[in-house]
C-alpha cells in the first residue's frame, strides 16, 4: 500500500480556506479511481515547534492507493487532474507539501 500525503500550512484566513477545501475540493478528490481511502486532520498541537522553520502547519490529508501503480494511474485520471485544478483556485497549492511514502507497517 502507497499513501500520498498532502502537508498543508495554516492559511491567512483558516476559516475560509477550510470551508473551500472541505466543500469543493475534497469531494473532487474522493472521485478519483483507485483512491481506497482519504484522511483530512487538523493540526491542534505542534510538538517540536520549529521544525517546519516559520510554518505552523494546518491540515493533514493521506490519500491511500493499493499500489504505487494504481497511484500514478490516479493521478492521470480527470476526476485527479479536477481536484488539482481545485485546490490551485482555492489557494491551496501556495500552501502544500506534497510526497508519497510506502506503508511498510498497519
Amino acid at each position: 500500500m502507497i499513501k500520498y500525503i498532502a502537508l498543508y500550512r495554516k492559511p491567512s484566513d483558516p476559516e475560509a480556506f477550510d470551508e473551500a477545501y472541505f466543500a469543493s475540493h475534497l469531494p473532487l478528490v474522493s472521485k478519483t479511481p483507485g483512491l481506497l481511502r482519504a484522511e483530512v486532520a487538523k493540526v491542534g498541537r505542534v510538538f517540536v515547534p520549529g521544525f517546519l522553520g516559520e510554518h505552523e502547519p494546518h491540515l493533514v490529508a493521506e490519500m491511500y492507493f493499493a499500489s504505487e501503480q494504481d497511484m500514478k494511474a490516479a493521478f492521470k485520471s480527470p476526476e485527479w487532474q479536477a481536484s488539482g485544478a481545485n485546490l490551485t483556485e482555492i489557494g491551496g497549492m501556495d500552501l502544500v507539501a506534497m510526497f508519497a511514502a510506502e506503508v511498510v507497517e498497519a
